[in-house]
């Protein structure tokens, strides 16, 4: 399992495209998880912690369309409608399991910071026609 920390993140209305990325990695929000919104199976993220970091970013952007875009086939809801309140502040990768070039599916355990709490999830991801698509999650105790 591999274990960051991100620090905490601005609202989905102080993030522009030069501005770092939402998903706390150290590059400006266009040159991360920019590219994956953007769209276009050649920028579909390669593993499943970078889709789940890019669906982070989404819910702080509140890019309804990436979401149910890369949403499994088999769990997708019709319709996804954000809280416009919502505050996300931060995001911390806690591990991963597979996931990657060579694996068809995998794990993401992660922690969502918002204004008055956190989300704690793991979530599994699988390959949907060479893509990473996020299946579902539980809740840890």
């Amino acid at each position: 399992m591999v274990r960051r920390t991100a620090r905490p993140r601005r609202s989905a209305s102080a993030v522009s495209a030069s501005a770092d990325c939402p998903c706390g990695l150290p590059a400006a929000y266009e040159a991360c998880c920019g590219r994956y919104h953007a769209g276009g199976r050649a920028t579909a993220a390669p593993t499943a912690e970078a889709l789940m970091r890019s669906r982070y970013s989404a819910f702080v952007r509140g890019d309804t369309a990436y979401l149910l875009r890369t949403w499994h086939p088999r769990t997708r809801p019709e319709r996804l409608e954000l809280d416009p309140g919502m505050r996300w502040t931060g995001l911390e990768i806690l591990g991963t399991a597979d996931g990657t070039a060579f694996h068809t599916t995998g794990t993401v355990e992660f922690r969502a910071a918002y204004r008055g709490g956190a989300l704690h999830e793991r979530s599994r991801f699988e390959r949907v026609d060479g893509a990473w698509a996020y299946v579902d999650g539980d809740f840890p105790g």
